[in-house]
């Protein structure tokens, strides 16, 4: 059950008022015992996570697992980490 509070009491204690809420307590504020306005935890919303949403569009080759040979293996060691910097033209 939400708590109701009158706006007045709701400007004198509103830093009470938003931690109540941030701990998952729902305050109603009322005018003249008359609910105008809600304080709620704020929930973030999460986006959704779709399994297998890539089935049947991403194909690979049969043999993508297969050992590299010499040439492959010594291009894959030797070649640099970095790609080579631009040179700046004056």
């Amino acid at each position: 059950m939400a708590l109701v509070v009158n706006i007045h009491a709701a400007k004198t204690h509103l830093s009470r008022l938003v931690d109540q809420a941030a701990r998952g307590e729902e305050i109603v504020i009322a005018r003249a015992g008359r609910p105008v306005a809600r304080l709620a935890p704020l929930v973030e919303a999460r986006p959704k996570i779709r399994f297998g949403i890539l089935a049947g569009k991403v194909h690979y080759a049969p043999d993508w697992d297969a050992p590299m040979d010499r040439a492959e293996l010594a291009r894959w060691y030797e070649a640099p980490i970095e790609p080579p910097k631009k040179r700046r033209r004056p």
